[in-house]
């Protein structure tokens, strides 16, 4: 993680030593800004049971511009589309660092 921005490299060491329960996202092992990440259905949902792959990468320029995610396991949801791209306004065009702040502030502050 030698030449990751400080905030990516802040957030993944947190991420590794705290993880979040039924998830797991690790970086890759030859580039710091592209997470592989498994999920686990929610309880009491249609996805209960499941366990989903998802790749995401963080650009360089995050907070300031938004994490890219894609699902690779197949899944039939109204937000993703059928190349597993999670279609969500604050993914795209209103995407403010303002989530990430959140999320950061948070993280410092359980």
């Amino acid at each position: 993680m030698a030449r990751l921005p400080f905030r990516i490299k802040k957030e993944t060491q947190w991420l590794l030593k705290e993880p979040i329960p039924g998830i797991k996202a690790e970086p890759d092992e030859t580039n710091a800004h592209y997470f592989h990440v498994v999920i686990d259905g929610p309880q009491d949902s249609p996805f209960e049971g499941g366990t989903f792959k998802l790749e995401l990468f963080v650009p360089e320029e995050y907070p300031i511009k938004p994490p890219k995610a894609r699902f690779v396991t197949k899944i039939y949801h109204p937000n993703i589309d059928k190349l597993g791209r999670i279609c969500l306004d604050i993914l795209k065009e209103n995407w403010s660092p303002a989530l990430a702040w959140t999320r950061l502030y948070a993280m410092n502050n359980v």
